[in-house]
């Protein structure tokens, strides 16, 4: 990197989930979770969202101590985030003076604690770039949500990545993660790919969110940069409670798959772009254990992009076109500024393939 007197330090602030690094923490990590107006949102709920949230943490905290039991006593997000920071951080580097930090939503580092290491950092200016390839209130909207309320006397120049599910490097990154996990495969042609997102209620799509409908274009895009020509399904996990929830189920694709005579599933995480709980024991234990009593006889997991260069090339790109654009304001509310959209990229005609 050249230095200069007028180089501006660049903050960057990673948003993921975050997950219990204990056994113990977990019920801690489900309060924090379900204690999220959004996360739990109905009439009278500013009053009884927090009783309700330690009696939920509560009573689930044993069955979701047994999935983390089963990868090792702890989820390893905060591990593969971090790695993901520094890796960026030596990408962005090359050219910008830049400093990059994790807030996590639920657990630690919370966005306090990003907030603390901004400040500590003196930076000048800031991009936000939640981990979320896809925007839902639930996740993105939460996260900056979280920021705006812990940061609204930071004052510093700001700009949003709101999404990123067009972005060129991560749909390259996606194609490279499928086509290796393909290559487990001695009949790749006799593949189905099944693309499984995290699920929301449909009360939340109902209300505008745009997830299912960039889910969607996700598995178009990547499929036309793949070319692979196999049968490819989407379907959503993670349901939790009563409510009703989108359509259909990982479970319920890989029944129906079996029943049609499907034998080898290759499972594309789509919505997650690091390891955690949910690919690590949803995936690659529960629904790979229902896969096989149903008769499928190969069962692969495509892995998280996690720290792999393409995406962190990809992650680069979306930062230094956050900065290149311009209009940075100081804002209370960096949630309202208008948003780095990966359509931008597409008309801007970013390479990908740049180091």
């Amino acid at each position: 990197m050249c230095h200069n007197e007028a180089v501006r330090r660049i903050g960057v602030v990673l948003f993921q989930l975050g997950g219990p690094d204990s056994l113990e923490a977990v019920e801690p990590f489900l309060y924090n979770l379900f204690s999220d107006p959004d996360i739990i949102d109905f009439p009278g709920a500013r009053l009884a969202r927090k009783p309700l949230a330690r009696l939920i943490a509560s009573s689930r905290a044993k069955k979701v101590q047994h999935h983390y039991a089963g990868i090792g006593g702890r989820s390893p997000i905060r591990e593969l985030t971090a790695r993901q920071a520094a890796a960026l951080e030596g990408k962005l580097r090359q050219s910008l003076d830049a400093r990059v930090v994790v807030a996590m939503r639920y657990w630690h580092p919370l966005t306090a604690e990003a907030i603390a290491e901004v400040k500590a950092a003196r930076v000048e200016e800031l991009v936000l770039l939640p981990l979320y390839p896809q925007y839902s209130s639930t996740t993105t909207g939460s996260s900056l949500r979280e920021w705006d309320r812990c940061a609204i006397h930071l004052g510093l120049p700001t700009r949003v990545v709101r999404e990123f599910y067009e972005h060129p490097g991560y749909l390259d990154s996606l194609v490279e993660q499928i086509q290796a996990t393909l290559e487990r495969f001695q009949e790749p042609e006799q593949v189905h790919l099944v693309f499984s997102a995290h699920n929301v209620p449909v009360s939340v799509v109902e209300a505008g969110d745009p997830y299912p409908a960039q889910i969607e274009a996700t598995m178009k895009l990547v499929l036309e940069r793949g070319g692979w020509g196999l049968p490819a399904h989407l379907c959503y996990q993670s349901k939790v409670g009563g409510a009703r929830w989108l359509d259909p189920p990982l479970d319920k694709t890989i029944e129906e798959l079996a029943a049609r005579g499907a034998r080898k599933l290759l499972i594309v995480p789509i919505a997650f772009v690091s390891d955690h709980v949910e690919t690590l024991s949803e995936i690659n234990i529960d629904a790979r254990e229902h896969a096989a009593s149903c008769g499928i006889e190969q069962f692969e997991m495509m892995p998280g992009l996690n720290d792999s260069p393409r995406f962190i090339r990809a992650l680069a790109e979306l930062v230094e076109g956050a900065v290149a654009s311009g209009e940075w304001r100081v804002a209370a509310y960096p949630t309202t500024l208008k948003p780095l959209s990966t359509r931008a990229w597409r008309e801007r005609g970013a390479d990908s393939t740049g180091t």
